[in-house]
């Protein structure tokens, strides 16, 4: 069954884009003012993507908890409200011109948001079949590659139209409409809260630490998902070293005075070439093996980075970017589609509370990295070698594990697995 005739899915799924969509046009309409504003420090830059990412670190212990005991529903519609209070404290930092309390609204607004996802994530989980996982996930890719293709280019017109400031209330919009869309949708309670029903006063110290363990003890019994977190860890680097890289590039190497033109393109080229992948990936999801797509995703991209230290020229720069968007797309469809059959629905937020901190970890260690080191110590052709390199290590780590552990994953018995909630009456890097 297509997903889309799930009307609970479309409301979540439309929700989802609203507020991402928002968040990724006032982000790049920020990049570019800090850009303008500071050229000859990128560290101003790769400061704000660590307020991003950083807030993990602050709150993982208790995100996936709460989105395991609490109803996902309120998480997402009280996450929604506080960022829309936020974002107005935002607006008047900006407006103020008062930078440290930019980056701290931009640090909180970061750590709510940590909430959102894996609430969201546990209801689309609840409303769709083991069969529409990969479809979901194919979808959710292909609306990644649409932010790759519209995002730079709609937050570089949003900051040259109407300034941060109006590309800040575009953002707000975004979780305005969020909201609406998820306070109209009906669920059964056990999607909403499929442990029984919990209040937050009972999110006690021990019952929240209890909870985290018990996620780290699941992990650690499923072989296969051990392995796979394992290399989300070198992923997280790699996504800190790309947060910024391309922009970096075309700024200071490629396209010094015409960056913002370049700008737009690169995230077009790599917006096809998303779309162009997701497409590909749906059609091998039905012929290959998940662990397959993910390894011959990775050591294509991971060849594509190492060669990215080569290129001169912003042309082929931005080919070179293309291709990328087209072999990554597939490896994200099958570990998005591929992660809901190995994990119970009930232990979905714990699973995510440990995934997310690692790689947000790693994240924030590669931002810091470059903020200490890049321009002064090393070149971004270095950067490009050593990212390159890390995704190769994932692929022969993951070729050596996954294949075997796959197939006894699949052999295992599956009496302890849930089965995923369909018709409730009432969908995702």
């Amino acid at each position: 069954m297509n997903v889309f005739h799930n009307r609970m899915f479309v409301k979540l799924f439309t929700a989802s884009f609203f507020s991402q969509l928002g968040t990724m046009i006032g982000n790049m309409a920020f990049a570019f003012f800090l850009l303008d504003r500071f050229s000859s420090q990128p560290f101003y830059m790769t400061l704000a993507e660590m307020m991003y990412s950083l807030p993990t670190l602050f709150v993982f212990f208790i995100v996936g908890v709460a989105a395991d005991r609490m109803n996902r529903k309120s998480i997402c519609l009280y996450s929604n409200y506080i960022r829309i209070g936020l974002t107005v404290l935002l607006f008047l930092s900006l407006f103020l011109e008062i930078l440290p309390l930019t980056f701290l609204i931009l640090f909180l607004r970061s750590a709510v948001a940590k909430f959102f996802a894996p609430a969201e994530i546990g209801l689309v989980q609840g409303i769709l079949s083991k069969e529409q996982y990969m479809q979901a996930a194919g979808l959710n890719q292909t609306v990644f590659g649409l932010f790759m293709l519209f995002g730079t280019a709609l937050g570089a017109l949003a900051y040259h139209w109407i300034g941060v400031e109006g590309a800040v209330i575009i953002d707000g919009l975004g979780f305005v409409l969020s909201a609406l869309l998820i306070r109209s949708c009906s669920f059964e309670e056990k999607v909403q809260q499929p442990n029984g029903p919990g209040e937050w006063r009972d999110m006690s110290l021990k019952t929240v630490w209890g909870d985290f363990a018990e996620g780290m003890r699941y992990i650690w019994r499923k072989p296969l998902l051990l392995s796979m977190i394992s290399g989300f860890i070198l992923f997280g680097f790699v996504n800190g070293g790309f947060a910024v890289l391309p922009l970096f590039t075309l700024k200071y190497k490629l396209a010094v005075d015409e960056y913002e033109k370049f700008a737009s393109l690169y995230s077009v080229c790599l917006g096809v070439g998303v779309l162009v992948g997701s497409a590909l990936g749906t059609i091998f999801a039905k012929k290959i093996k998940p662990h397959a797509m993910i390894i011959g995703s990775v050591v294509s991209t991971g060849l594509m980075v190492i060669g990215g230290s080569y290129i001169n020229d912003v042309w082929l720069f931005l080919l070179g970017l293309l291709l990328m968007g087209i072999f990554i797309a597939p490896a994200n469809i099958a570990i998005g589609g591929w992660m809901p059959q190995i994990v119970e629905g009930k232990m979905m937020g714990r699973v995510n509370a440990w995934i997310d901190p690692l790689m947000m970890g790693a994240q924030s260690l590669a931002l810091g990295l470059i903020a200490l080191f890049y321009p002064r110590f090393v070149s971004l052709d270095w950067i490009y070698i050593v990212l390159g390199v890390l995704m190769l290590v994932v692929a022969v780590f993951y070729t050596l594990k996954l294949p075997k552990q796959a197939a006894e994953e699949e052999s295992a018995p599956k009496e302890s697995q849930e089965k995923p909630v369909q018709g409730a009456a009432s969908v995702s890097g």
